[in-house]
């Protein structure tokens, strides 16, 4: 079995073939916006890879998920071919909510501040 850090080593590069395959090969009009793949994780056996995708606008995520999910199998065939692997993983898109996540965080603090402040302290 391949090590962690050869694992972690095939996962950035194929976060980063994954990014260049949906920018400059993939041609379908949901995949539009804003958008990031923010992690690729792969299993320590290789056999799947999820794939984390941040997009910003909320109106565009189901459809560009449900894109993202039917070209699978398109974006795996290039990645077979840009990358010398054994077996290429098969892609898991996962939406990443952490942005979100954290401006709603950064949201509720700057209303505490502003409540702190009102109080009179």
């Amino acid at each position: 079995m391949p090590s962690f850090e050869r694992v972690d080593r095939i996962s950035e590069e194929i976060r980063r073939e994954v990014d260049k395959i949906i920018r400059e090969e993939v041609r379908d009009p949901r995949i539009a916006g804003t958008y990031s793949i923010v992690r690729a994780e792969a299993t320590r056996d290789l056999r799947y890879c999820k794939v984390r995708v941040s997009i910003l606008e909320s109106d565009l995520r189901a459809p560009m998920m449900e894109a993202l999910k039917k070209a699978s199998g398109f974006i795996r065939r290039e990645l077979s071919h840009r990358m010398q692997l054994r077996y290429t993983p098969e892609l898991i898109f996962e939406l990443d909510t952490n942005i979100e996540y954290a401006a709603h965080i950064n949201e509720l603090l700057k209303q505490t501040e502003v409540s702190h402040e009102d109080s009179g302290n």
